[in-house]
């Protein structure tokens, strides 16, 4: 019974984490998220969500990652952005966690500025990669957000319905 209490507790606490660090990337938000349901599975022994359900999670959380890149990708692209712009950044965005929530936010923009201008562009085209790529990051926050809270709800369905 303890233990139980014990892992149910982990569970909450790491789903919680998770779903922070997808929204602040200082944690690795998907595996938090994906560990925690896999402990609250564990927990009940797997009675109840079993082997299927739990590869179904592992590969949303897999996808986190995809709808990331992707929408950093699509952000700087759509604002005409050129190769160095979103690997500038992408960059930023590595660099920018260590400066805290201001470095996660600001750290894609400046990179991608910065990516642009090495490329030799002007200060209104770099700008604008700097802005694509700031909508790519809230993109990705956003489709990183949904996938995870989907995962929860998933659990959360076939625990109570299965």
């Amino acid at each position: 019974m303890a233990l139980d209490i014990l892992l149910w507790t982990l569970a909450v606490v790491l789903v919680t984490a998770g779903i922070a660090g997808l929204l602040f990337p200082v944690l690795p938000g998907a595996p938090m998220v994906f560990a925690g349901l896999v402990l609250a599975a564990w927990a009940e022994d797997f009675a109840h969500v079993g082997p299927v359900t739990l590869t179904v999670l592992a590969a949303m959380a897999a996808l986190t990652y995809v709808a990331d890149f992707l929408a950093g990708a699509f952000g700087a692209k759509t604002f005409g952005a050129s190769r160095r712009a979103v690997f500038g950044a992408m960059l930023g965005a590595v660099v920018g966690v260590f400066f805290g929530i201001p470095g996660v936010l600001l750290g894609p923009f400046i990179g991608a500025f910065l990516g642009e201008l090495s490329a030799r562009r002007g200060l209104k085209t770099a700008g604008r990669a700097g802005f694509g790529a700031a909508l790519g990051l809230a993109l990705g926050i956003a489709a990183k957000l949904a996938l995870a809270l989907a995962m929860v709800g998933i659990f959360i369905v076939v625990r109570l319905f299965q």
